[in-house]
């Protein structure tokens, strides 16, 4: 598995970690769950693309 996708396949999984980590954190009435849920939904989605632009160029 190139690298790219290696990125590509992290950042899906922390974006859906961050999703549910959001949701609880509303469900729970806890801000900082949620705000980690988000920060990590966000960090996710950057990997993704990451990996994405790296199977573009080939590396």
């Amino acid at each position: 598995m190139s690298q790219g996708s290696k990125d590509e396949v992290k950042g899906k999984f922390h974006e859906v970690k961050g999703d549910v980590k959001e949701k609880l954190g509303r469900a729970t009435n806890d801000p900082n769950l949620e705000a980690d849920g988000q920060d990590e939904k966000v960090a996710g989605k950057v990997q993704k693309k990451v990996g994405q632009v790296e199977k573009v160029f080939g590396k």
